[in-house]
């Protein structure tokens, strides 16, 4: 088996050890080839030829490095600058072969050599492959020993940290648990040696001892992110164990470990997707992902070695059900949903929980066991990756707007297949819209705006509306009318959240003692505020537009049905600065789907004021008297503009229409009281106008006057046909209208 020539054939060929060895590419995402790789096509070729003398120097400089003696000065020795350079050339072109991390990590923490040297030799472990799970256990032996500085201890940590999926297997290392958890009082060691204890934690790992131990470090050190990180996977696994509160939010718990590891990693991997086939993860979405060179893309895919290939196939062949007991299936032989009910309650994730994303089992699995463990591990990885990469917020990542956009639009998809927000994009939401400009990457920032959580923050205002209306204020109306749909995306999916985890209808009553319950529909409430008060200035700067309004009455349409639709006791009627402009507006459409929102804010309060009194209605939610009492001025502008032509006298709004006489026959227009009713009103002239032609064809003069009596019933019924439901269904509940048998009657008119 590979895990056993590791460590015995340090001499092992070239060609044979290429068929073995698991390609680092392997466990990488497949996409669009940079131009510049042209260039490196040309330089491969003359690399390939160099090959075979490289590994011919491998070899002598692994032999020496394992027999080297003690006190050897690198000033003083050749040979020992010869073999170093060697090594470090390598392992910087191509990767060191397996065998070779055993002999160099055993050279390093011997301490046979000045910390100079070890340093160079830790910073040139790169694997070109896999890392021997047995040259990992013998290196954590020699820290037993401390033959070596703290300044090595804590470098080969972080050596261990960046490669922990790239070892073939993790049985013995586990194992280990005990001795990593001794290293903990070292406080040098102890941040690396938590991250390290929180890639390894299993449930069986958290004991009452270890809970105490982290709890005491806690009380001497402070509060440490990764103390607290630890114990809140701990507390994940075993509750019961750790008793005490945690903070609820804490954007990074480890520091970056992955030091000059990972651009080296990077590096060589772009020369071995040339050349290397590389199998096709699976992905949401139609489209191919293209490849990046960054390291979010690194992760999106399960890693291949960390479990050892050939052992992994090994299993399916020998037993396809192997894994039925209690042992943990790796994810890398996940491939069909079937597997995945078989074995869901002991896959075993990968540490680098970024593959999560662009695998539909796996967030199958997310979804239906809600396993927090899982959720903490993605957290801290999204979290960190978040806050470094973002490329408005790292200057010298601002090159990299087309890779980092391709990451959102991973992360819009993975919430949209999950149906909810997840916590470090609420967090990189929050710290980076006061720094964005509104063009980098607007579609995705904004699809993540509308996948934030529901919770009753009290910051709402300071750290999402704030940043987001200074940006709406000052850009175009293409913009505006985007944040518009994403707010209304947003209020959606939170309505659509409290429906599925509140309780059912009949134990409304518990819920409205409930003062969290109480706090969500504060949020929801003003969410729908800070709504309409961007829609009045927008509206005034962007003189009424009727693009815009479309996008504010598809929120609006939203809020009309909260009551009835979603369960929930709050409903707002929009301001005035958003009711009149679309009354009065040219548009029919907007006109059209206001009379149909005006329609379902009846129903939502009929049917409310019905359940006043009813024992199941959640008493201290009843609609205030001011929310009748601005319908029912609302119905009355309507109802006086569109039918009874009397809207100037007895709009009663303080913003409303009514205008004394005197005012109105200084304006020059003799029909006043009729210039906004169902013929007259901008917005519907022009049916009028249709319809004159159908009735009366040889009539020219378009004398409106005719349409009164039983021809506005016929007027009507043609506006119907025309598609106009939404005022169908406003007359028809908000009307008093004549007997259905005029109705009956119109219907016979020929056309």
């Amino acid at each position: 088996m590979l895990r056993e020539k590791s460590s015995k054939t340090p001499k092992e060929p070239l060609q044979h050890r290429q068929k073995s060895q698991s390609d680092l590419s392997g466990w990488l995402k497949v996409g669009r080839i940079d131009p510049e790789k042209s260039v490196q096509d040309h330089q491969s070729l003359s690399g390939q030829e160099n090959n075979s003398k490289q590994e011919d120097s491998l070899e002598p400089a692994l032999s020496y490095f394992a027999k080297v003696q003690d006190h050897v000065s690198l000033k003083s020795s050749s040979a020992l600058q010869r073999h170093l350079a060697t090594v470090e050339s390598i392992a910087l072109q191509r990767g060191l072969p397996p065998e070779a991390f055993n002999v160099l990590l055993s050279a390093a923490l011997s301490g046979k050599l000045a910390d100079t040297v070890n340093t160079r030799l830790l910073k040139s472990l790169i694997p070109d492959s896999v890392v021997p799970e047995t040259s990992v256990v013998s290196a954590v032996s020699w820290l037993c020993v401390s033959k070596c500085s703290s300044n090595i201890q804590v470098l080969f940590l972080r050596w261990l940290i960046t490669v922990f999926d790239f070892i073939d297997h993790k049985e013995d290392l586990r194992a280990l648990y005990g001795f990593f958890f001794f290293f903990l009082q070292e406080e040098k060691m102890c941040p690396y040696i938590c991250h390290v204890l929180y890639l390894l934690t299993r449930k069986e790992n958290v004991k009452p001892f270890r809970v105490r131990r982290l709890l005491d470090l806690q009380a001497k050190m402070g509060m440490r992110s990764h103390l607290q990180a630890l114990l809140s996977l701990y507390k994940l696994l075993c509750p019961e164990l750790v008793s005490i509160t945690l903070p609820a939010r804490t954007k990074i718990y480890f520091k970056n470990a992955e030091g000059p590891w990972k651009a080296a990693i990077k590096t060589i991997r772009q020369r071995k997707l040339e050349n290397s086939p590389v199998p096709q993860p699976l992905f949401l979405g139609a489209a191919r992902p293209r490849s990046k060179k960054r390291k979010w893309n690194a992760q999106l895919m399960i890693p291949a070695s960390s479990t050892n290939r050939s052992h992994l196939e090994g299993v399916r062949e020998k037993n396809t059900d192997l894994y039925s007991t209690d042992e943990y299936f790796p994810v890398e032989l996940l491939q069909t949903f079937p597997q995945l009910l078989q074995n869901i309650h002991h896959l075993e994730f990968p540490s680098r929980m970024g593959s999560v994303l662009t695998n539909p089992l796996l967030l199958h699995y997310m979804n239906c066991t809600k396993d927090e463990s899982v959720y903490l591990r993605l957290y801290y990885w999204l979290g960190q990756t978040l806050q470094e990469e973002c490329t408005w917020c790292v200057v010298e990542n601002s090159q990299n707007e087309e890779e980092f956009r391709d990451f959102l639009e991973i992360l819009c998809r993975a919430q949209c297949f999950l149906h909810e927000g997840l916590a470090p994009c609420e967090e990189f939401l929050y710290r980076s819209l006061p720094l964005w400009d509104g063009l980098c990457c607007r579609s995705q920032i904004l699809r993540l705006v509308s996948w934030i959580p529901l919770n009753s923050l009290f910051e709402m205002k300071s750290y999402l509306y704030d940043p987001l209306a200074q940006l709406f204020f000052t850009s175009s109306l293409y913009f505006k009318c985007s944040v518009l749909e994403s707010l209304k995306r947003l209020l959606q999916n939170w309505l659509n959240w409290q429906m599925v985890h509140l309780d059912s209808a009949a134990d409304s009553q518990t819920h409205s003692l409930n003062t969290t319950f109480s706090g969500l529909v504060n949020t929801v409430a003003e969410l729908i505020h800070f709504v309409g008060m961007i829609s009045t200035v927008a509206l005034r700067l962007e003189s009424n537009h009727t693009f815009l309004l479309y996008f504010i009455l598809e929120f609006y349409e939203t809020v009309c049905d909260i009551y009835l639709k979603y369960n929930m006791p709050l409903l707002i009627m929009p301001p005035a600065g958003v009711f009149y402009p679309v009354l009065l507006g040219m548009d029919p459409v907007n006109l059209n789907q206001l009379c149909y929102i005006m329609y379902r804010y009846r129903a939502n309060l009929v049917a409310a004021k019905e359940n006043e009194h009813s024992e199941k209605e959640i008493q201290q939610f009843r609609f205030s008297s001011e929310t009748y009492k601005e319908y029912n001025q609302y119905i009355t502008a309507m109802v006086g503009c569109l039918w009874t032509s009397n809207a100037f006298q007895k709009d009663t709004h303080p913003q409303g229409l009514h205008m004394d006489d005197e005012l109105l026959n200084k304006t020059g227009v003799k029909e006043f009281k009729t210039s906004f009713n169902i013929v007259y009103h901008p917005a519907m002239i022009g049916y009028a106008v249709q319809f004159l032609q159908q009735a009366w064809p040889d009539d020219t003069t378009f004398n409106f006057s005719l349409i009164k009596g039983k021809k506005w019933n016929w007027y009507l019924e043609y506006l119907y046909a025309k598609g106009l439901e939404g005022l169908k269904v406003f007359i028809e509940s908000s009307i008093s209208r004549v007997s259905q048998a005029s109705h009956d009657r119109a219907g016979n008119m020929e056309m």
